[in-house]
């Protein structure tokens, strides 16, 4: 049996184009629930982003890693320090992807946090709040 990652999907009536627009900003959407402070960019391969959350609960650096324009949009945890854990670099080494399907008159956005696994101590705190994120995100893209 392999290990599950988190993830998350959900359709819109939105363009793939502008979908993909709206995800490389993590400013549209990691945003909104704790206080979030996101800096750097992400526009091109190689850009790095900091993110910090909670009063300084939760800080982490993403890297792009993978870009393909309309369809798929990776970033990979370099650094992280989720200081309400014992493993408070747990989220380094994984990875943050969204991949955009055109399906008829409607897009699917599906996020994943590959790496984001339930044996992880976070998981479950971790993917109460991606939850809460992707469902803005979704309400926002809808």
């Amino acid at each position: 049996m392999t290990a599950q990652n988190f993830q998350y999907s959900f359709t819109t009536s939105k363009g793939t184009a502008e979908v993909f627009a709206h995800l490389l900003n993590p400013k549209n959407w990691w945003v909104g629930l704790f206080e979030e402070r996101i800096d750097g960019k992400s526009n091109a391969i190689n850009d790095e982003f900091s993110f910090s959350a909670g009063g300084g609960a939760h800080f982490s650096n993403q890297k792009l890693t993978e870009l393909v324009a309309g369809s798929k949009i990776t970033w990979l945890v370099t650094e992280s320090n989720l200081s309400f854990l014992h493993n408070t670099n747990e989220w380094a080494g994984t990875k943050l992807c969204f991949t955009i399907e055109e399906f008829g008159d409607q897009t699917k956005v599906t996020f994943t946090h590959d790496g984001l696994v339930p044996h992880f101590e976070c998981y479950g705190g971790c993917s109460r709040a991606w939850t809460q994120y992707l469902q803005n995100l979704e309400q926002h893209l809808a």
